[in-house]
């Protein structure tokens, strides 16, 4: 639940169902989003293994298309259990979250404007998954996630591996594999985490 004040926050009840419903929306939520947008990692990974009729992006997408639908279901269950922990949101989550993902969003534009501008959009897969990463970080607290700080370092550490690969010369097919992989199983463990442990 929402804190009252900055001063006296209210702790969670278990009894609470207006808590219990909001923990469960929130974690709903939080296993489509993730799922969803490791499948376009995913695809854009997929875009690097070959043309459209490949085998190989074929296989990716098609196995992207499982995780990502699997996850959904595990998430949205009727019979799942009830999450052991209630989430403890801080004052004016929400705008919070608001502020942070149009933060995400308009980064995300930069980047790709200012690689392409410099003649360098091979960096635009690492660049943008930096972006994402970072952003998990305050996420964490205002949805009161902690898994979602391991989420935000792995995410950044993919990242950092895209930079390497593209400092070291390597394709930018190569690169856009790795990271959109990389980034792929990342959200992908954080919306399995996230339906199957809460």
């Amino acid at each position: 639940m929402p804190s009252t004040s900055a001063a006296t926050p209210a702790a969670p009840s278990a009894e609470d169902p207006e808590c219990l419903a909001l923990t469960r929306i929130l974690r709903r939520r939080g296993v489509l989003v993730l799922s969803v947008f490791a499948l376009l990692w995913a695809v854009a990974a997929a875009s690097g293994a070959g043309s459209a009729t490949d085998v190989a992006p074929l296989g990716i997408e098609g196995a992207a298309l499982l995780l990502t639908a699997a996850a959904i279901y595990l998430g949205y269950r009727e019979n799942a259990a009830s999450s052991p922990r209630l989430v403890n949101l801080p004052p004016r989550w929400a705008r919070g979250v608001g502020i942070v993902n149009t933060i995400e969003l308009v980064a995300g534009f930069v980047v790709i404007a200012a690689s392409n501008a410099a003649g360098l959009p091979e960096v635009v897969p690492a660049g943008i998954a930096l972006v994402v990463g970072l952003h998990f970080f305050p996420l964490a607290r205002l949805y009161d996630q902690w898994q979602y700080r391991w989420t935000a370092s792995l995410l950044t550490a993919v990242a950092v591996a895209g930079f390497v690969l593209v400092a070291a010369g390597l394709a930018a097919e190569t690169v856009r594999i790795v990271v959109g992989l990389g980034s792929a199983m990342v959200l992908w463990a954080s919306s399995y985490h996230l339906a199957l442990r809460g």
